[in-house]
């Protein structure tokens, strides 16, 4: 097994970009003055020449993002995700969602755990508005190796990717020598036929610990690691209602318009079990640090571990 790494997201997304850029010469990066915070500053030491900053305008940055896919280049435009989604939202939806346009998206400092920086950066709402641009692909990976997968697989994809970044440095639990991503297709990493937790992002590894944390307690739960909220995986989650009967997703973001919706848009309509949301319940975040912040919310192994135990026991 390769290495373990504790990684940001955000710097396996700097570094992935310097892997397609040595393959690919139309691969082009723009920020929005965050080039420090969302390391695309590692691509613009190593291309320069093949990165545009474009000040603090997210509107302008989609739109000038726009205007190079459609001179054939493949554009990863990069801020935080409450920006790139929240103040550029309009951008991304006529710019670049209308005329599906080959623009890559990344929302870095996304969830609670962008910590200290408090309410107005910890963006719980940028899957939802993405979830609503018709066509656009949305991927959370999990840990470096994921991210890394990811983001060359965005290249690969024709048309609009919004790819979210962590903020905070998580363990890497995916073994690259046999490891497959393929978007659209989640992964089972725990067999457990008592439950279905199905999570996606930073929390897998969370949900992953408190899973197995569990088992010692007789509960068996299968763990799917949910890498791509759109297009969803429909056959994953209905194979594990069928075998289950109950699901619990676990999301760093607000239970409202993300994977807990989305999962149950799938099981009401062909199968319905439970559901039970595990998230940001429709509240703002507020400074602090991020891994208490993480315990605060519920969304730390414990907390799961400790969610996951009273729903099964009702």
């Amino acid at each position: 097994m390769a290495e373990s790494k504790k990684i940001a997201t955000r710097e396996s997304f700097g570094m992935a970009l310097c892997e397609l850029a040595k393959e690919h010469d139309d691969v082009l990066v723009l920020d929005a003055d965050l080039a420090a915070a969302t390391k695309t500053d590692i691509f613009k030491k190593a291309y320069p020449e093949r990165f545009y900053d474009c000040g603090i305008a997210e509107g302008n940055m989609i739109g000038v993002a726009a205007g190079l896919a459609a001179a054939g280049m493949v554009p990863f435009a990069a801020s935080f995700a409450m920006f790139a989604t929240g103040r550029a939202y309009e951008q991304v939806r006529n710019s670049v969602g209308y005329p599906h346009l080959n623009v890559k998206i990344a929302g870095s400092h996304a969830g609670i755990s962008v910590g200290e920086d408090g309410a107005t950066h910890q963006c719980c709402e940028d899957l939802a508005l993405m979830r609503t641009i018709p066509g656009m692909v949305i991927l959370n990976p999990a840990d470096h190796y994921e991210m890394i997968a990811a983001t060359k697989a965005a290249y690969e994809y024709k048309g609009p990717v919004y790819i979210r970044l962590g903020r905070l440095a998580i363990e890497s639990f995916n073994d690259p020598d046999n490891y497959t991503f393929e978007i659209g297709k989640g992964i089972t990493l725990e067999e457990g036929n008592d439950v279905t937790v199905i999570a996606t992002g930073l929390v897998v590894y969370e949900a992953l610990k408190a899973v197995r944390a569990l088992r010692e307690k007789g509960i068996n739960a299968r763990l799917i690691n949910m890498h791509t909220i759109k297009p969803i995986d429909k056959d994953i989650i209905l194979k594990a209602a069928k075998e289950t009967g109950k699901i619990i997703t676990v999301e760093e973001h607000n239970i409202i318009g993300g994977l807990g919706e989305a999962v149950a848009a799938v099981t009401s309509e062909s199968c319905p079990v439970p559901v039970y949301r595990i998230g940001v319940e429709d509240v703002y975040g507020h400074s602090g640090p991020a891994v208490g912040l993480l315990s605060e919310f519920g969304l730390d192994a414990a907390g799961l571990e400790k969610k996951i135990t009273e729903f099964m026991n009702k």
